[in-house]
């Protein structure tokens, strides 16, 4: 059996390490924000290259309170995509505006940059790009846009941890950007965590205040804020991991590779990297027009799987009063019903992941399931809907 994910493995390793910077935090008797969060935000800062970096309790809480910083408020519009996790969305719906939707690229996954401008209304307030499985979205362009429109631009980096876009890093790129230390990310706690980053010294104070019930000093609130606290304890193990992420993603990126090389020889679409980035492998997804077959076919194989994501927020009931429906997002709607993520954890042997692609293989053949290529554009895809 190989898991999708392992996070005992690392636990064990790093055990008594862990129980030592708890049982400091015990002794401490400071458990919410304190020394062990500020000593994390600052090591966490200069590792994303930005000025400032704010711990909060979860990623959601990050997107919500940088989103509010930035000035996002009701009656306002932000520009993001619908192939991430709903806690994108839900942040834009949390300041009351209204989340607009553009596709993705079919070979990067992540907003196409070129389709932002015909979205923009005088109601556009920010544009919220998402690095998907750990790939930065094509920044440059998106920056472009944004700057030339006078709107800013908030990085959903929660699973790009350390990733790179022509040498700088994720959430230093934008105004401002979002992490999250949820258990099975790159950099992981032992619970919910979060993080906003930025080179604005304003904007960090607004965060900070807005994270602690607004608090400027204790019980003098300047501004309406929540209770968006990071845990010390939280802070104490994400800053011990901190001496270990940069050998975990340079695991992972060998492990990918190993997966590029066994998957190019059968044909198999692979992520793709482009040359000026720095993919750090949250997820290890490829694309398959019968990934339902080819999912079961590797759990009977003992081969554990997952899906980043099988339903777009635009087609979720929890957000249809939003307005889209199938056929608006082509790109994302194909993605969703062809992506399958394969096992990627630091602590997999590369011959595990050789033995993953043998199933693969074997899956193809057994069920005369051809490799795909990649998802269709969205001009491909329009054509097919037509036909219907």
């Amino acid at each position: 059996m190989i898991p999708f994910v392992d996070l005992k493995t690392q636990l064990k390793a790093l055990r008594p390490e862990i129980d030592e910077v708890i049982s400091r935090v015990i002794d401490q008797g400071h458990f919410v924000l304190g020394p062990a969060v500020s000593a994390f935000e600052e090591k966490f800062s200069t590792y994303c290259r930005t000025d400032h970096c704010v711990g909060v309790n979860s990623g959601a809480s990050a997107l919500h309170l940088a989103l509010l910083a930035a000035g996002v408020g009701p009656g306002d519009e932000v520009i993001t995509v619908s192939m991430t996790f709903v806690a994108t969305v839900a942040a834009v719906l949390y300041c009351g505006a209204k989340p607009v939707f553009v596709d993705v690229d079919p070979d990067r996954w992540t907003m196409a940059p070129e389709l932002i401008e015909a979205a923009i209304t005088p109601r556009t307030k920010a544009i919220l790009p998402v690095h998907l499985h750990g790939l930065m979205a094509d920044m440059d362009p998106i920056m472009a846009v944004a700057r030339r429109h006078g709107i800013v631009l908030v990085e959903d980096a929660a699973q790009s941890h350390g990733a790179e876009y022509k040498g700088r890093r994720a959430g230093s790129i934008g105004d401002i950007g979002c992490f999250s230390f949820y258990p099975g990310k790159n950099l992981g706690g032992f619970g919910e965590g979060g993080a906003v980053v930025t080179r604005d010294a304003g904007l960090a104070r607004t965060v900070r205040l807005l994270r602690d019930w607004g608090q400027e000093e204790k019980y003098r609130h300047v501004l309406p804020g929540y209770n968006y606290r990071m845990d010390a304890i939280q802070g104490a193990i994400l800053n011990l991991k901190m001496d270990y992420i940069e050998g975990w993603t340079e695991d992972r990126r060998r492990l990918a590779q190993v997966y590029d090389q066994e998957l190019a020889a059968i044909g198999q679409k692979r992520p793709s990297a482009p040359s000026d980035t720095r993919h750090v492998y949250h997820v290890y997804s490829i694309e398959h027009p019968r990934r339902d077959a080819l999912q079961a076919a590797l759990t009977t194989a003992g081969i554990g799987t997952g899906i980043h994501y099988p339903v777009p927020v635009h087609l979720q009931p929890a957000y249809e009063n939003l307005g889209y429906g199938r056929g608006d997002l082509p790109v994302t709607e194909a993605l969703a019903e062809r992506f399958l993520s394969l096992p990627m954890y630091p602590e997999l042997a590369p011959d595990q992941v050789v033995q993953v692609c043998r199933e693969l293989e074997r899956a193809h053949a057994a069920e005369q399931i051809e490799p795909a290529s990649r998802a269709p554009s969205a001009r491909e895809t329009n054509k097919v809907l037509e036909s219907v």
